[in-house]
């Protein structure tokens, strides 16, 4: 900023404070002239200065010169001079190359256009015809495809049915889990069924009761065989529980890293549980030469050796005594017992932490009596102190009760009610919630026994849509997808309807108002039954809320 006097009368003047704003690029030069000896610019003001916006008058205008078209008519006649030359007196010309030409009949403008018409007319006859061919086609190769697509479906369903009954049957001959065993109980229970209401139909009087008795003593040999074979799946799923557990110890440290790659470290600890997890299966394995099994033992006597205790000397004891029998040529059905006493004893050093840092977050006793009185409960029935987690807990309980194996044990002594097909649903149901991502807590809350009271009084065990019963196909999902999924948010739906259920968006415009209904009716019951836990009934009033909110909106 400068000031400046400026003469506004004779002789008084004005003191006037200017701007000067001093750009930060270098004007280009647009002219004026430039003094050669100082090499200082003179810009024009016309050329340097934005010219000054006139006043909008609100009133759009255009020039005359750029509105107005100018025309004009003028005749032309283009130049074309030819000459003709004919035959005449003194000169020949030859006619050989003429040619005749003949008027050919004339047609007017309107019959010109009326050819044009029908020409255009069979052309487009014949790109309708393509058209349509190709659409016929289109269609022919959609319908192929869309018939082998069901086909492939169909096989595909019958593939995965005949899979699940080939799977249900080998774990009813070959049973192995709790499951299995359910399945076991449950089928003998219903043959049983079917037995005695053959017999009260058939027979009567003393037969029927020597029939009855035959069918009782024929059910005991069969839960005897069951008890057989539970006996022998108990020493299976022992030893690999066992082995399980070792390699729990033996896993080395894994992380993702920012690339997305897996890294794996190897710490002391696994180290040791690694060479714990060798041993064990080396001392297990039956039927190897006496040198290996001899190095197999002293490999273990040196490990134990480097804790001095009661249980490592008992070991080498038996290491020694077994060494001394094999010199003696014992026979090896005379080593069983004392092998297994090496077994089960080294299995009792692998599990104490001292011995095995790895397997002190594994083991299901904690170390330090205190957490005991934590999440403890005594169950009535088999008079036990379990852990929490050895509970089921109903939608209707308001204490502890029983322990899953008595509820087990009750199940097959009573009831024999399978509850494979039921888990089955509350695992996809559960891990559909999962995707959604919306942290969902009630489908963590039902029980199996909840689940199967939800499906069989309220659902009826049947889809809601088809009326389909095979429960292999059913599949429980959200009724209203936005919400998350409880018993009074769910419909019971097979795969395929499931699928375009959740396409849905509108479900009122969807579904006539009668399903509708049907649907509200069996919600209302499901909050009937479930609202009897308390925090069962806190997630009620919530989703109450929020239904209320959304029917608002």
């Amino acid at each position: 900023y400068f000031g400046t006097s400026i003469l506004t009368g004779s002789d008084s003047f004005q003191e006037v404070v200017v701007k000067i704003e001093r750009p930060t690029y270098n004007k280009p030069f647009l002219g004026g002239f430039r003094n050669i000896s100082t090499g200082v610019e003179f810009h024009n003001a016309g050329s340097q200065t934005k010219p000054k916006k006139r006043p909008d008058k609100g009133i759009q205008l255009f020039s005359k010169e750029t509105q107005t078209v100018v025309e004009k008519s003028k005749q032309q006649q283009t130049r074309n001079t030819t000459s003709t030359q004919m035959t005449k007196i003194g000169l020949y010309v030859s006619n050989m190359t003429d040619k005749l030409i003949t008027p050919g009949k004339y047609f007017t403008a309107e019959e010109y256009h009326k050819r044009r018409l029908e020409a255009v007319i069979v052309i487009q006859k014949y790109c309708r015809r393509w058209h349509a061919i190709n659409l016929v086609q289109n269609l022919k190769e959609e319908k192929r495809l869309r018939l082998a697509w069901e086909a492939q479906e169909e096989l595909q369903k019958k593939r995965e049915k005949e899979e699940k009954l080939r799977r249900e049957y080998e774990k009813k001959l070959k049973p192995k889990t709790k499951e299995d065993f359910e399945l076991l109980y449950h089928d003998l229970e219903l043959w049983m069924q079917e037995e005695t209401e053959r017999v009260n139909r058939t027979l009567t009087g003393a037969e029927r009761k020597a029939a009855l008795c035959a069918l009782l003593e024929e059910e005991t040999q069969l839960i005897a065989c069951i008890g057989m074979h539970r006996l022998d799946a108990n020493v299976e799923n022992q030893q690999k529980a066992i082995l399980h557990l070792l390699g729990k110890c033996a896993q080395p440290r894994r992380w993702k890293a920012f690339d997305g790659k897996i890294t794996e470290m190897d710490t002391q600890n696994s180290l040791r549980g690694k060479e714990l997890l060798e041993i064990y299966r080396s001392i297990n394995t039956k039927d190897i030469p006496k040198d290996e099994r001899t190095s197999v033992l002293l490999t273990l006597k040196w490990t134990v050796k480097e804790h001095e205790c009661k249980l490592t000397q008992e070991i080498m004891t038996l290491i020694d005594r077994e060494i001394d029998l094999m010199s003696r040529e014992v026979k090896e059905c005379n080593l069983e017992g004392l092998r297994k006493r090496i077994c089960t004893l080294f299995l009792q050093y692998i599990k104490i932490p001292e011995f095995n840092p790895e397997v002190a977050g594994l083991l299901k006793v904690p170390q330090d009596p205190l957490k005991l009185y934590k999440k403890v409960y005594f169950c009535h029935s088999c008079k036990k102190y379990l852990a929490s987690t050895e509970f089921p807990i109903p939608a209707n309980s308001r204490t502890i009760g029983r322990c899953h194996s008595c509820y087990r044990l009750d199940n097959e002594a009573r009831q024999r009610e399978a509850y494979w097909k039921y888990r089955l649903i509350l695992e996809n149901l559960r891990k559909s919630e999962v995707d959604y991502q919306h942290d969902s807590k009630i489908v963590f809350l039902v029980q199996l026994p909840d689940l199967k009271y939800l499906i069989e009084n309220i659902w009826n065990c049947q889809s809601a849509l088809s009326a389909c019963s095979d429960l292999y196909d059913l599949v429980m999902v959200r009724w209203d997808k936005q919400r998350e999924w409880s018993p009074w948010n769910t419909i019971l739906l097979t795969k395929e309807e499931a699928d375009a259920h959740l396409k849905l968006c509108n479900l009122q415009k969807t579904y006539e108002a009668p399903f509708i209904y049907r649907i509200e009716q069996k919600h209302i019951r499901a909050k009937n039954y479930f609202a009897q836990i308390p925090v069962m009934s806190s997630y009620l009033h919530r989703s109450n809320n929020q239904a209320n909110a959304n029917s608002y909106k």
